[in-house]
């Protein structure tokens, strides 16, 4: 069996000669190569191993873009200030990087005026064009109709705190 050291040297030890060697130095013998011939073996310290390897994983995981989508529902007779707040609500979840599903709810006889649910949204579209993108047109689901807005990269990278200059305080 062939160990390899933790500095990366190579020695060619029978199994038992081999798991008296890890015992010797504190570390754990952990097969790396079983279908090699001879088979290749390290010597490591197995549970900082692990360690190290869940650590990257984690850092690899802060590093992915995560795809958001989150929602601002309407409804057909919304007041002009309760509009309001929901679009500066779409707004900053459009500045913070994730999509947004503006939908507009049908209630009871609402569902035979599609119409006005579609003025609605290109209105809410209209409002928010400064910052996001049409992604998505409205499109009829079950009793609610909606349009997805991705957020514009342009209008991103002016919100994001590594572009905006940094104050001294000298």
């Amino acid at each position: 069996m062939r160990i390899i050291e933790e500095d990366g040297s190579g020695v060619v030890l029978e199994f038992q000669a081999a798991l008296e060697l890890a015992e010797e130095q504190g570390f754990d013998l952990v097969e790396v190569a079983p279908n090699q011939s001879p088979p290749v073996c390290k010597l490591l310290d197995y549970g900082r191993f692990k360690f190290v390897q869940q650590k990257r994983e984690r850092d690899a995981k802060k590093g992915q873009a995560r795809n958001e989508l989150r929602e601002v529902r309407l409804s057909m007779k919304i007041g002009e200030h309760d509009f309001l707040s929901k679009i500066k609500r779409a707004r900053d979840l459009l500045a913070g990087g994730a999509k947004v599903k503006v939908t507009v709810r049908f209630r009871g006889r609402e569902i035979a005026h599609p119409d006005l649910a579609v003025k609605l949204l290109r209105r809410a579209a209209e409002s928010l064009a400064d910052g996001a993108k049409l992604e998505r047109a409205p499109m009829m689901e079950a009793r609610s109709l909606s349009i997805i807005l991705a957020p514009d990269e342009v209008a991103v990278a002016a919100n994001t705190p590594a572009s905006a200059p940094s104050e001294s305080t000298e």
